[in-house]
């Protein structure tokens, strides 16, 4: 390809989930290292890269209008050739070829890895003669000659181009997932379940906050089940407490807790940490006890709540998030209002919640006695305004406290956006902090003196 190839601009669009950000950041690092530029206006680019998701139906939809834009780009001539990787390519596969006319390449999950040679394969008269005749024999035209073992074991997440802010990001301990949650994809995209060895966890982290990052959010389809197939005992805690040793990090933060997963260990691991922040994201999806069967879910409603009463009696200043799930196949106005009533009684700080998407390939796509759209949206709707309330007193509750916030960013009018222990990045509220001279990845010292919604306004002391 030569030197001229090399100067070929690369733009790249990321969406989805945390561990596709992960994926994202590794290809970025890979396209910076083979000598690609990178653009961040994928419009007027050579390659444009879209890592897609497609958990459910909103995901997929968004993924499609991207790839969409994209090859009108394509056509318009502003762009050149178009790479869809991720996991809607995971999912479709070549069908994709068919849903849009266009792509130059589809790159499984597997092939991650192979991105740089699948870029330079593009341009390649053999190559585009190879899209040409692809039909069902491979998700991807471009299949190199060394074949990725991702799907079967895990991915080697080192040398990240950050697409998060520079002192934060994600550090995922695992792939796939062994739970056959009845209207869940993600087994049969992403895989079995299968954890990363504590040394490859470790240097992944040593890397990041060598780096400058000083809070990792630990991440895996479900986080409390790593090391099982390795045979470990109470794994995720022996993981953590080698995580705290690392100088230079101040906050780890644990998200996707599986409900079933959460030990009397755990908990008390986690309530004795000093860098472990007392923020817990425990998706419960539901209480009634039949459609936790019909979802299948280990889990049951005073389970549930032995849990809470549990994790709140040993954490006294926890944050708990939650997520649930409303319309799913033969979901009762009592089932629904059990719901509601438990979410009352819980006061769960934030609280992320999705209609049922019926998800081909899934058994509850199939269930009988499907709810119609307008009900789900009606049931959305009345959660979250129950949630809201809550949310609204929490705040009121915190005026006057004094909380240590991890600055993200800087706004316009002297304001900066931060954080404190109870706010995960990107998918909860905020702090907005008032008076003050700081810099993005700095730790202060803030008292609340309003809110707005569900974000903070805090002043620093």
């Amino acid at each position: 390809m030569g030197k001229k190839a090399n100067k070929r601009m690369i733009g790249f669009v990321s969406l989805g989930c945390p561990k596709n950000i992960v994926d994202s950041e590794r290809m970025l690092a890979q396209i910076a290292q083979a000598g690609f530029p990178i653009t961040a206006e994928p419009d007027n680019a050579d390659v444009v890269v879209i890592n897609t998701c497609g958990f459910i139906a909103p995901a997929k939809a968004e993924s499609l209008d991207a790839i969409k834009h994209a090859v009108d780009c394509k056509r318009r001539g502003t762009v050149k050739k178009v790479i869809v990787a991720g996991c809607l390519s995971q999912r479709m596969g070549p069908d994709i070829f068919k849903e849009i006319s266009g792509i130059d390449a589809v790159v499984s999950l597997d092939q991650r890895d192979y991105i740089v040679e699948i870029i330079k394969k593009t341009f390649s008269s053999a190559s585009r003669s190879a899209s040409r005749r692809v039909k069902d024999s491979s998700v991807s035209p471009f299949t190199p000659e060394k074949k990725s073992t991702m799907h079967q074991g895990v991915p080697d997440d080192r040398c990240r181009l950050l697409i998060t802010p520079s002192h934060w990001a994600y550090l995922r301990i695992s792939e796939g997932c062994d739970r056959l949650c009845s209207f869940c994809t993600i087994p049969s995209i992403r895989g079995r379940f299968r954890s990363k060895s504590q040394n490859q966890v470790l240097a992944e982290a040593n890397e990041l906050v060598s780096a400058g990052v000083v809070e990792l959010n630990v991440i895996a389809q479900d986080t409390t089940n790593y090391g099982r197939d390795l045979k470990l005992k109470d794994g995720l805690s022996v993981l953590i407490k080698e995580l705290e040793k690392i100088s230079g990090l101040a906050w780890i933060r644990l998200m996707y807790l599986y409900p079933a997963g959460m030990s009397d260990m755990l908990i008390q691991t986690i309530a004795r940490s000093e860098k472990i922040v007392h923020y817990l994201d425990i998706p419960i999806q539901h209480v009634n006890d039949d459609i936790l069967k019909a979802m299948r879910r280990p889990d049951t409603r005073d389970s549930l709540r032995r849990l809470i009463e549990k994790v709140r009696s040993s954490i006294d200043d926890v944050v708990l998030r939650t997520t649930l799930m409303v319309g799913f196949p033969g979901e009762t106005d009592k089932q629904f209002n059990e719901l509601i009533d438990f979410v009352r009684w819980a006061q769960f700080d934030a609280l992320g919640c999705f209609p049922f998407y019926p998800e081909s390939g899934t058994p509850a796509a199939k269930m009988p006695n499907q709810i119609p759209e307008i009900v789900k949206q009606q049931r959305l709707d009345e959660l979250m305004v129950t949630q809201q309330k809550i949310a609204f007193t929490r705040n009121e509750n915190r005026l006057g406290r004094v909380l240590t916030c991890l600055v993200d960013s800087a706004e316009r009018g002297g304001l900066y956006r931060g954080r404190y222990y109870g706010q995960a990045p990107d998918i909860d509220s905020i702090c907005f902090i008032r008076n003050s001279s700081v810099q993005p990845g700095q730790f202060i010292k803030t008292k609340v003196i309003g809110s707005s919604d569900y974000d903070l306004l805090v002043e620093q002391i």
